[in-house]
């Protein structure tokens, strides 16, 4: 007898942007009080990844369970050796399965295979949960400094791991 897997990764498909940017903007509006300003920066993040998508380095992973999305993360090119985690989201319900460990491990997997050296990330202090996944993959915090657009008191870090 086989175990059901709570939950599949997939690649992204139409309508997958427009999820990633409206579930950004509510979930940090409702969990964290950022708003309209953090949902656009993310908009621009998908635009941009859709319309400069390198798929041999470039990727994004959408995790589904039960046929409902609950989770997302890119990976993008900064430089020929350095690769950029970004937009890592699980939603609440489907948070302490695995979800976000199981989606930061893709990005790592898929950098060595595509080539890059490095792989770096930005996050805010805030967010605990994503900081003690990155902690917890061999990430470093490398760099923080205060960042008024999310809040006050908040710090914009820079975590990064050697592959």
């Amino acid at each position: 007898m086989t175990e059901k897997v709570p939950y599949i990764l997939r690649s992204h498909r139409p309508g997958d942007m427009g999820w990633v940017v409206h579930r950004h903007g509510v979930l940090y509006a409702q969990e964290y009080g950022w708003d309209e300003r953090f949902e656009a920066l993310v908009a621009s993040v998908v635009a941009e990844f859709i319309q400069n998508l390198d798929p041999k380095r470039e990727r994004c992973w959408l995790a589904e369970r039960d046929g409902e999305v609950v989770g997302s993360v890119f990976l993008v090119k900064k430089t020929e050796e350095v690769a950029k985690l970004r937009l890592l989201l699980v939603e609440s319900k489907a948070r302490g399965l695995g979800i976000g460990a199981r989606l930061v491990d893709e990005c790592l997997r898929f950098s060595r295979q595509a080539g890059y050296k490095r792989i770096t990330l930005w996050t805010s202090s805030v967010l605990t949960g994503a900081r003690t996944l990155y902690e917890r993959a061999g990430f470093q915090l490398v760099h923080s400094e205060p960042d008024p657009l999310f809040g006050p008191g908040q710090l914009a870090e820079t975590w990064e791991r050697e592959l």
